[in-house]
């Protein structure tokens, strides 16, 4: 998959703005404040159907206007797929792939994937769980529409049973059902997790092992309710329930389940999470997230666009190196204030 334009109209501090990308590596160059971040916010706007910087769609329009405007051309096979997203202040925001509005989000889903790499990637490893959970969650809806159902299913049940906790009308009886609908729902997103999870690892530990010229190893190991099967999983769920009965009734909240799981990453054998240097976390993140374009090509039968947002500054000039030389047969957009990080084979878009 590659995105072919890009046309953005009252989009943050874009008043209007149409981008021809090429195929393989751009970059987005320009003095630090010069809307460079909004650009590839927009693409990222187009692939998943929110921001990575505000939870609040109408953060995004420009201030003097009513609404705001993104459309996105992308190319797979020979065959032109376009998404036009319109926010609005006054109304939820409305989006159309190939000219057709959708209902639902997961119909966006896997149109135009893609994978972002930011200054805040470190939260993968040295953030909290929630962090790891996300980005699990984010690739795992771009692969499979089932699982965005599942997602947002499980978040719906998992809040009316806290509901009900904090009501003070929880009891064995009135949380069984509960208790069966979480079980079912949240066993099927753990099996999706760990496979994703064991899928991930052997790309993972490749990527690693170029960025480090092999002097590290990167383990991943999913950190959640046990059990491979559908089934399994469900009934460790359900005795999770029942021995933090107690816990839920006092704390009112539920204590078991795949929002409370994590991913185990070590560099070495040695949890990088909490013992890592900055450089090591750095490079296990970056690494996971090339092993994410691998793991997404493979599933999808198209390469996600890669969107690199001011990761250069970060990176010593053999990483940078090594990523460009990774960066090979994807498309990516990269954003930068200083342009003789590329040569001649990466297309310089000025903002």
């Amino acid at each position: 998959m590659t995105v072919k334009q890009l046309q953005v109209k009252d989009y943050r501090n874009a008043a209007e703005r149409t981008i021809s990308l090429a195929p393989y590596r751009n970059a987005f160059v320009g003095a630090n404040a010069r809307g460079k971040t909004n650009l590839l916010e927009a693409v990222y706007f187009a692939g998943v159907g929110k921001s990575f910087r505000t939870p609040r769609d109408r953060e995004l329009i420009k201030s003097d206007k009513e609404r705001a405007f993104i459309f996105v051309a992308a190319e797979k096979d020979g065959i032109t797929e376009t998404v036009k997203i319109i926010i609005d202040r006054t109304v939820n925001k409305s989006v159309s792939v190939n000219n057709l509005p959708i209902t639902r989000m997961s119909e966006l889903m896997g149109v135009c994937p893609v994978v972002l790499f930011c200054p805040d990637g470190l939260k993968i490893i040295k953030d909290a769980p929630a962090d790891r959970r996300r980005f699990m969650d984010i690739s795992l809806c771009q692969i499979s529409k089932a699982y965005f159902a599942a997602l947002s299913q499980y978040g719906k049940i998992l809040a009316s049973r806290n509901k009900l906790l904090k009501s003070g009308g929880a009891n064995d009886n009135t949380l069984a059902p509960w208790d069966e609908l979480l079980a079912d729902v949240g066993a099927k997103i753990i099996k999706s997790r760990r496979g994703f999870v064991r899928e991930l690892t052997p790309f993972a530990a490749d990527r690693h092992a170029f960025l480090t010229d092999g002097k590290e190893a990167l383990g991943l190991d999913y950190d959640g309710v046990a059990g491979d099967g559908i089934e399994d999983i469900k009934r460790e769920l359900l005795a999770g329930f029942v021995r933090d009965r107690e816990s839920d009734y006092r704390l009112k909240y539920t204590h078991t389940g795949p929002h409370k799981d994590d991913i185990i990453i070590s560099v070495d054998g040695v949890d990088v999470r909490a013992y890592g240097s900055q450089g090591q976390q750095r490079t296990a993140a970056l690494a996971m997230k090339l092993a994410e374009m691998q793991l997404l090509t493979r599933v999808l039968g198209t390469s996600p666009i890669l969107l690199l947002d001011d990761v250069f500054s970060e990176l010593d000039e053999n990483r940078r190196k090594k990523l460009i030389d990774a960066l090979d047969g994807f498309q990516s957009i990269i954003t930068t204030t200083d342009k003789t990080d590329f040569d001649e084979s990466v297309n310089i878009i000025e903002i």
